[in-house]
């Protein structure tokens, strides 16, 4: 199964107030209606989105200045207005 998938699906289950059985419930009924699992087994689809997380991991390893997905420095415009 895709190990950041249930984690970050238990993360949503527990800051929704899911405990035990029920969080259970919600973390594999959504990784079951989204094709990750069938049942309690794993997919090929659940698989090809475990490895692709482990590459993008792999990949974005470092600093955190390497990270190519970080959004850019704004820069802030003053602006004075003349009426108010």
């Amino acid at each position: 199964m895709p190990q950041f998938l249930e984690e970050k699906l238990r993360a949503q289950a527990a800051k929704r107030g899911f405990k035990g059985r029920r969080a259970d419930r919600y973390v594999y009924g959504a990784m079951n209606n989204m094709g990750a699992m069938r049942g309690n087994k794993e997919t090929a689809k659940g698989a090809r989105m475990e490895a692709k997380h482990r590459a993008d991991m792999k990949r974005y390893s470092g600093s955190v200045s390497s990270y190519k997905h970080s959004r850019p420095i704004r820069k802030v415009v003053k602006r004075t207005f003349r009426n108010a």
